[in-house]
């Protein structure tokens, strides 16, 4: 591309003062790729355990085990009841994370899959597993990356969340999430994703030890992945939170730092279509505020399926939002929403 910001550009902006202007950069890129939509979905979380082989610092959702307070694990069963209880207003698409579960093997996530697709009606989309939960099912199956994408796909897996990315610094990655899946292996897992045919989300865990230079290698990591497969439809900055995690005497960075760092990722990631605002995670005020930084997809109506930032001390313990409130809150930041299907093709109003 010509006219492609830089590294040190890209520093240089990160470190402005000047709000307004960075605020004006990045609008005038989301509304040449997206002119004044704001994108969300109707969708429900699956999150089939929290019972975790990895001890993550930042993580407030983990368990060690069965016995300890909080854990939950899902039998196929449950995830069929579960399935019936929360579609119910039309959803267009189901999201299934959760843990590196050390009891789990690769057949048990087929089976989930394969259930998951048969409760629900096929208007509905599968998007399911983080990069790290793959790279798990390499290590349990003995199979490929591309192997065992082809067989989740085959059960009816339409495309990968953005999940596991943290920030792609090896040695941030040493001390915040030791023995996760590393940068090369997720980057490797959603390359062979899209050369498949799968599209991806990315993500960047922000406002914990790493600095504005980490954050900008990683997105430039994701714009050069992008630049040879252009398999990434949306980016998801993930704003780190506090509460019940070992590295919560860091408190949480603020809202200014956190609208540059919505701003600075649209301008970098000038070949990523959407930039999206998780608002479970941001809180409703700060995802609106978000949407004059750059971002134009708000994510999904949620009903109260996910609990991984409501147990990090998100504003919203029970995360629900409808069609309706969604629309309401683009249309006070001035912009008009468009419900979408997991592949950002427009749906007419039901």
């Amino acid at each position: 591309m010509t006219n492609r910001i830089g590294f040190d550009e890209a520093l240089e902006l990160y470190e402005s003062k000047d709000l307004n202007y960075l605020s004006k950069l990045a609008t005038d890129i989301r509304e040449a790729k997206n002119g004044n939509k704001v994108f969300y979905n109707r969708n429900f979380h699956i999150e089939p355990s929290n019972i975790c082989l990895h001890r993550c610092k930042f993580c407030s959702y983990r368990r060690n085990d069965a016995n300890q307070p909080g854990a939950w694990s899902m039998e196929i069963d449950e995830v069929k009841d579960y399935c019936r209880d929360k579609f119910k207003n039309g959803e267009t698409e189901v999201h299934i994370v959760g843990s590196v579960h050390p009891g789990r093997d690769f057949n048990y996530y087929l089976a989930l899959i394969q259930a998951v697709r048969e409760e629900l009606p096929k208007s509905v989309t599968i998007k399911a597993f983080t990069a790290v939960e793959i790279d798990d099912m390499t290590k349990s199956s003995g199979l490929s990356p591309v192997e065992v994408l082809k067989k989740l796909k085959e059960k009816g897996v339409e495309l990968l969340p953005g999940g596991g990315a943290e920030i792609f610094n090896p040695e941030i990655r040493k001390i915040i999430c030791p023995d996760k899946t590393d940068a090369k292996r997720w980057l490797e897992i959603h390359k062979a994703a899209h050369l498949l045919g799968m599209r991806t989300n990315a993500t960047m865990l922000f406002g914990h030890i790493e600095s504005r230079r980490d954050r900008i290698e990683h997105l430039m990591a994701l714009r050069d992945l992008q630049d040879e497969t252009n398999g990434f439809d949306a980016f998801i900055p993930l704003l780190f939170k506090k509460a019940n995690n070992p590295m919560g005497h860091l408190g949480e960075v603020s809202v200014i730092e956190t609208l540059k760092t919505f701003a600075i990722c649209r301008i970098v990631l000038d070949n990523i279509p959407h930039i999206k605002s998780y608002w479970p995670m941001l809180g409703k005020d700060l995802c609106q505020l978000s949407l004059l930084y750059g971002a134009d997809d708000v994510d999904g109506t949620i009903n109260d399926s996910t609990r991984i930032y409501s147990m990090a001390g998100a504003k919203d313990e029970n995360p629900v939002m409808t069609a309706g409130d969604l629309e309401k809150l683009a249309k006070e930041a001035g912009y008009v929403a468009v419900e979408r299907d997991s592949f950002y093709n427009e749906l007419s109003k039901k």
